[in-house]
């Protein structure tokens, strides 16, 4: 029987989500939806494998053998129809260590690197840092949903870009990419050779009736042509155990990059997260085809409930992910103003949107995946404040 509706207390276990709230909102009065992890426990099998590892009580270095990487090789064939060679792969302790080895490795200072704007907030951090270039390529909001503005993206190709970062499924705005926006985007890469980097971590998350497409499956020419990131962490709620792989087709871009990751100590995965990872992508596909209907049913519960009491509260239309984006700005208050109102008035902790770029402002990110108990309170806490 699998279970999501247990409610775990995970106050005190050194959680980002629910024990830094001081820190990070001012206050320990709010409910956390925030950070992007679940407050459920990760598949059976998963912990019984850590559990039995565990008790040997020996944790020497540990290799990556041939049984973790088939069953990577296993999963995407199974999930995503994407054909891989083993020796594609190379490991690091998470996405964005990864995408920092890769800016690093494949561009110099003063690259200009290309991301779509409202995004995850690292992108930012991991171009800036390294002293490369950050060109937006702003989605287009309109409809309720964001849509990709060829033209500007094109535009900013010409312009000498080195690089794109793509996030696909799209954190926050929960775009899942169709086919011919992927391929459209692709052949603009390749016609003014720039570099795909291809962040694909929630694209087992993906709500029934949408389909996450790796963009490198959609022809050979684009998958020399592209480097992927993804892990079991946002899938299987595994990511304090820091295991994530990178699948690159093409055998020079894979040298490079692997010579980055082992020359700064980013090319080896931490006993359990190796146990968990392979254990995860075995005997997880239950457990995943559950939780994406319960994350379906949260999603619409909270978009329903806003529609009946507090309509000043837009949803974006999601197709993928476990994070709502919302619309704040008929509330008429500015970004600053709408944080406060959140943490002080509801009482809920959740993301600004602004945090993602001026494209976010008057924006809110909620983390849906939890039990529905905790869900309807923090629902109940903005629809009350908001009345």
């Amino acid at each position: 029987m699998l279970n999501f509706t247990d409610v775990h207390n995970r106050k005190d276990t050194r959680s980002v989500k629910w024990d830094i709230l001081q820190d990070v909102f001012q206050s320990n009065d709010v409910l956390p939806m925030w950070v992007a992890d679940m407050d459920f426990q990760t598949p059976q099998p998963v912990i019984d494998a850590l559990v039995k590892r565990s008790k040997h009580g020996i944790f020497g270095y540990t290799i990556l053998d041939n049984d973790v990487k088939d069953s990577i090789a296993n999963w995407l064939k199974r999930r995503h129809n994407w054909s891989i060679q083993t020796d594609w792969l190379a490991f690091s302790p998470g996405v964005v260590a990864s995408l920092h080895m890769a800016v690093q490795a494949f561009t110099e200072p003063s690259d200009k690197i290309l991301i779509q704007t409202p995004v995850y907030t690292p992108f930012y951090n991991v171009i800036k840092k390294h002293n490369r270039e950050v060109v937006k390529s702003p989605l287009k909001y309109s409809d309720n949903t964001y849509q990709i503005d060829f033209e500007d993206f094109e535009k900013k190709l010409k312009n000498g870009v080195k690089a794109f970062v793509l996030c696909s499924p799209h954190n926050p705005v929960g775009r899942v990419w169709q086919r011919d926006e992927l391929k459209k985007m692709a052949d603009l890469c390749v016609a003014y050779d720039v570099l795909i980097i291809s962040d694909e971590i929630h694209g087992d998350l993906t709500f029934p009736g949408n389909k996450h497409i790796p963009i490198a499956t959609l022809s050979e020419e684009i998958n020399q042509q592209t480097i992927t990131f993804m892990s079991p962490s946002k899938t299987f709620n595994l990511a304090g155990l820091q295991a994530s792989y990178i699948v690159m087709a093409d055998e020079k871009k894979r040298a490079t990059l692997t010579e980055q990751l082992e020359s700064q100590g980013h090319h080896m995965l931490n006993t359990m997260g190796n146990i968990a990872l392979e254990t995860a992508y075995n005997h997880g596909d239950d457990w995943l085809d559950e939780l994406r209907n319960i994350l379906q049913e949260h999603r619409d519960y909270v978009v329903a409930m806003f529609d009946q009491h507090a309509k000043q509260l837009k949803v974006i239309q999601s197709e993928g992910t476990y994070l709502l984006w919302i619309d704040c700005s008929a509330l008429g208050l500015d970004d600053k103003s709408l944080k406060k109102f959140m943490i002080e008035q509801a009482r809920v902790g959740m993301n600004a949107g602004i945090e993602y770029g001026e494209e976010g402002s008057q924006f809110m990110r909620m983390n849906i995946a939890c039990p529905k108990a905790t869900l309807e309170e923090g629902v109940n806490r903005i629809i009350n404040a908001v009345k």
